[in-house]
């Protein structure tokens, strides 16, 4: 029986993927297995020993003490693209909001208090400071092609936006999924420089924080848009209301409240609603479940932000699966260690991602308490698991 403790609430459609006769789940339990979890922060939790996987049902794993869980060889777990539908929906939307200066309009016509003819003069003599712009012919920059960025790109394009895209990193899956007429700057800086709003789908990380800063916002477009559903930390946010104020830029959407940016009349501060729609919650929570049982019963790791990707088809075979540094000789060293003790290897994969790998060894026997205790001895072994035969 594996125990799952939920540090959120999950869609339900997605804890049914873990069987109740093979599966305790609950959001108080003691010596968990896994963790799932949404929004909660993890970073002063107290994480138990017992602990093999966390998941996390949504795309971002900045809650989460990722680097610290890697070196206890614990597998996070995300669920990206499974929300790229809502986040791209509310992108456009802030778009939209921002060009015809939404938010001010609807403040303006609750404001009024006339009714009959003196309303309809009111309203038409109010609705001149919000006249706005159209999006078709505009430049759109779109820093991060992943799941969610292709999804905003080509929705740009539909609307009839120039779209300049800027992602290092693709990979050929999302190539393939963007449209032909997204063109590539080969710097953010270039990017910046043609954009007359950007958009940012990257994680919270050193490399990312204050991305989108005072020097960059500079080489935008006079008057530009800033649409922010990633993370608070990617955008400075006091660089952003430095060039509001100068009038460099229009408008900012930002999905991270601040107390700044909540006082300021030119910013368009959510709260957090970028993954929240029913939709979104159930796909994310289905993905983590199923990339979860799929690691707690075969060992398998798909989708993990600090592990690498590793996939074995069960067979009739015992399988352990070792976490370890990446250092030369340690696949060897777990050969010779199963071989001494007279069992024989029927498959084995090896995969790894910066300092850190991960083994799965399927044999043709069980293996005992004593031959765990001599792979476990190895230098630079992080955890092993015994998973035996497949659960039938």
């Amino acid at each position: 029986m594996y125990k799952v403790l939920t540090l959120n609430n999950i869609a339900v459609e997605g804890l049914r993927r873990l069987p109740r006769e093979r599966y305790e789940v609950a959001s108080e339990i003691a010596h968990p297995d896994a963790v799932i979890l949404r929004s909660h922060n993890m970073h002063n939790m107290d994480i138990p020993e017992t602990v093999v996987a966390i998941a996390r049902a949504g795309a971002g794993t900045n809650n989460i003490p990722v680097d610290a869980m890697a070196g206890r060889g614990v597998p996070v777990f995300n669920a990206p693209g499974a929300n790229a539908n809502a986040v791209k929906e509310l992108v456009i939307g802030g778009l939209l909001i921002a060009a015809r200066n939404m938010c001010d309009a609807r403040e303006y016509v609750k404001s009024l208090s006339e009714t009959g003819d003196a309303l309809n003069k009111a309203v038409e003599a109010g609705k001149k400071q919000f006249v706005g712009f159209e999006l078709p012919g505009k430049t759109l920059g779109v820093i991060g092609l992943g799941a969610i960025g292709v999804q905003v790109a080509n929705a740009a394009l539909e609307l009839g936006m120039k779209v300049v895209g800027f992602d290092p990193a693709m990979t050929v899956r999302r190539a393939l999924q963007l449209s032909p007429g997204v063109e590539h700057a080969d710097t953010l800086d270039q990017l910046f420089q043609r954009a007359d709003a950007i958009t940012v789908h990257v994680p919270l990380i050193d490399a990312t924080r204050n991305l989108v800063n005072r020097d960059r916002i500079g080489l935008l477009n006079k008057g530009a848009t800033i649409v922010n559903f990633a993370r608070g930390g990617v955008v400075d946010n006091q660089a952003a209301l430095a060039a509001l104020d100068s009038g460099q830029l229009g408008a900012y959407v930002s999905d991270f409240p601040t107390p700044e940016l909540i006082a300021h009349p030119k910013v368009v501060a959510l709260p957090h609603l970028g993954a929240s729609t029913s939709e979104a919650e159930e796909n994310c929570a289905i993905m983590v479940a199923e990339n979860l049982k799929d690691f707690l019963e075969n060992g398998n790791i798909r989708f993990s932000v600090n592990f690498p990707e590793c996939r074995l088809p069960r067979m009739d075979a015992y399988r352990i699966t070792i976490a370890n540094a990446n250092v030369p000789n340690m696949v060897g060293q777990i050969s010779t260690c199963i071989g001494d003790a007279g069992l024989n290897i029927e498959d084995l994969l090896n995969k790894s991602i910066g300092n850190l790998a991960y083994t799965i060894v399927d044999v043709n026997e069980p293996v005992t308490d004593e031959i765990e205790s001599k792979l476990r001895s190895i230098n630079g072994v992080l955890t092993l698991r015994n998973l035996g035969k497949p659960v039938t």
